[in-house]
Formats: C-alpha cells, sequence, structure tokens
C-alpha cells in the first residue's frame, strides 16, 4: 500500500512538471502562425469559403475527433465518463467543422469503445449523409475499424458501399493533387480497417488501413504526448509527395495506474495546446507535413485553427 501511494505522488509530481513544460513553452513562444487570426464565417461550410480550385486534398488541414461516436456511450455518471471522448452527436461535430471522424464497430454493427457499447453503425451514416446532403462542397474522411479484440461484422465493406455509394471517393493514389473543384460532387474517402476480413484494394470504393496512417502513443503525460507527436510528425514525407493521410492526436489518455481515469480532465491537460503545437512545428520546419489534427471533445478554437492554417496554404503564405 505505501509503495502504491509513493508511486502516485511520484506521478502527480511528474505531472506537474509536465503541465509546466507546456505553459512555459507556450509563454515563452506564443501560438502565432500563418493564418492563427483566420476564422471561418461559416464552419459548417467552411471548405465552400475557401477557393476550391485551389485547394488540393493534400493542402487540406483536417480537423478531426477522436472516438467521435461515444457521445452515448456506457451508462450516464458511471460508465460513460470512462469511455466518451465526445460529447457531440456525429451531425452536431461535422456543423460545429470537423472533417474527420474516427469509428469503432464490433460485429454486431454497433460502435464500441473497448468493451462498451452504444447505438449502430446505422446512427453514425445517416447523420454523415444528413450533413453531406445539406452541404454542397465539404468533404469528410471517415475512419472505420474493427475495434480491438472485436470480430468485424459480416460484409461491412458491402454495407458500407450501399450506404455511402452516391458520396463515395473512390480509392485512387491521383485523388490527393486533386483540387476539391474537381472532386465534387463526391463527398466522402472511407476507409476501411478490418481486423480479419479482406482489405479493400486499389480502385476500390473503399479505401484501405494504409491510407490513414498515425503513431499512437498510450500515456497520460502532455508534455511526452507532445513531444512524441512533433518527433513523429518529424518523420512523415511532406504532404506535397505524400499518398497517405496522417493524423496527429492531440489527446492524451488515462491510464490504469492513476486514480483519475474520467476522459475528460485527463484529456483537458493538452486540450488547449494545439496552436502550441502548429506554432512549434513551424519553429521545427514540419508544419508542411501537419495534415490530420484530431481531438476529444472538439471546439470552435480547434477547428478554426486547423482552417485558419488550411486558408494560408491556398493563400501561399504557408
Amino acid at each position: 500500500m505505501g509503495g502504491q501511494v509513493t508511486k502516485q505522488v511520484e506521478k502527480r509530481k511528474l505531472l506537474s512538471v509536465e503541465k509546466k513544460c507546456l505553459v512555459d513553452l507556450k509563454e515563452s513562444c506564443g501560438c502565432d502562425f500563418p493564418g492563427c487570426d483566420y476564422h471561418p464565417s461559416d464552419r459548417k461550410n467552411w471548405m465552400a469559403g475557401l477557393d476550391l480550385g485551389k485547394l488540393t486534398i493534400n493542402k487540406i488541414v483536417w480537423p478531426g475527433t477522436h472516438d467521435s461516436a461515444t457521445n452515448r456511450i456506457g451508462i450516464p455518471f458511471i460508465t460513460r465518463p470512462f469511455a466518451q471522448c465526445q460529447s457531440l452527436t456525429i451531425y452536431e461535430q461535422l456543423v460545429k467543422g470537423a472533417r474527420v471522424i474516427d469509428i469503432r464497430v464490433q460485429e454486431e454493427r454497433r460502435i464500441c469503445h473497448g468493451i462498451l457499447t452504444t447505438y449502430s453503425v446505422d446512427v453514425v451514416l445517416d447523420e454523415v449523409k444528413k450533413f453531406l446532403s445539406e452541404t454542397q462542397s465539404e468533404i469528410i474522411i471517415l475512419d472505420i475499424r474493427t475495434e480491438f479484440g472485436r470480430n468485424d461484422p459480416p460484409e461491412f465493406d458491402k454495407y458500407l458501399i450501399e450506404k455511402l455509394e452516391d458520396y463515395l471517393i473512390h480509392q485512387d493514389d491521383h485523388v490527393f493533387d486533386k483540387p476539391v473543384s474537381e472532386v465534387l460532387p463526391k463527398r466522402a474517402i472511407c476507409v476501411w480497417k478490418p481486423r480479419n476480413s479482406a482489405a479493400p484494394k486499389k480502385g476500390d470504393a473503399l479505401w484501405s488501413s494504409g491510407y490513414l496512417k498515425d503513431n499512437w502513443i498510450d500515456t497520460d503525460m502532455p508534455s511526452t504526448k507532445f513531444k512524441s507527436n512533433l518527433k513523429h510528425l518529424a518523420d512523415q514525407p511532406l504532404v506535397s509527395s505524400r499518398k497517405f493521410f496522417y493524423r496527429v492526436e492531440n489527446t492524451v489518455t488515462p491510464q490504469a495506474d492513476n486514480p483519475i481515469l474520467w476522459v475528460k480532465p485527463v484529456t483537458n491537460r493538452i486540450h488547449g495546446y494545439l496552436r502550441l503545437f502548429i506554432k512549434q512545428c513551424f519553429a521545427k520546419n514540419i508544419a508542411d507535413r501537419l495534415q490530420i489534427l484530431s481531438t476529444d471533445f472538439i471546439d470552435y478554437d480547434f477547428v478554426d485553427a486547423c482552417v485558419g492554417l488550411t486558408h494560408a496554404r491556398i493563400e501561399g503564405k504557408a
């Protein structure tokens, strides 16, 4: 018992040091970067507010959500706080400006996060289609995978195509260099990551897992995650030559050895430092590698930072 208490005391000290690192860095260098003062007039249609002839797919800095469909996961006040990463519905996230959605499924086509399940994936796709039907120029990326430890839903690829076929942008390396104006009226890149089923092939309506990559670091220490994200981003090709999407998760994760297991207070340790992260990418000359930035509990400032950098890119300022 005494050893466990000592371990917790040491961890709280380390956490305090890590938080101070980010605070000090923010105070010393600020958070300005090209496009940092840009705010879209209509976040629901923020791509439509840009020059779609200049906005190529690989220039977009995509605001995304992590574990996107967990707004009603688990039992309120009992298991939900341990697994809930978003408070908004999928439709509300898209209206707020999110353009990358992270969906975890299990064998019965239900959304899940670990052992907890929630509504059917039908709910997600119906809300995606509602958003797409109400807009004309917004491109979204759906990252759909079978949750770890679960089985693939039977014939799930056929189901996804049937539900989304009118909107799907087919798997094609040439898409990255195309302006949005040439991709339209197709609107959705759907990446399907099964565990055991056959992966999508070249030219298929769905995209395979190799087209959306990241380096997930499982930690609740904010500075550790921040530095790791910078390190792994620096190892990536430039967006101008990359034929896949690369995601940086601006999140930290509750750990079993810590008394704080609720997602929100833990992820808040890093949530407000996205603009600092972008600033550091410019300082380290790796901003030309930024592509997808993802978060828990997405807010307007997160969206505006991504959209602002996108605007700066098509204006030749970044």
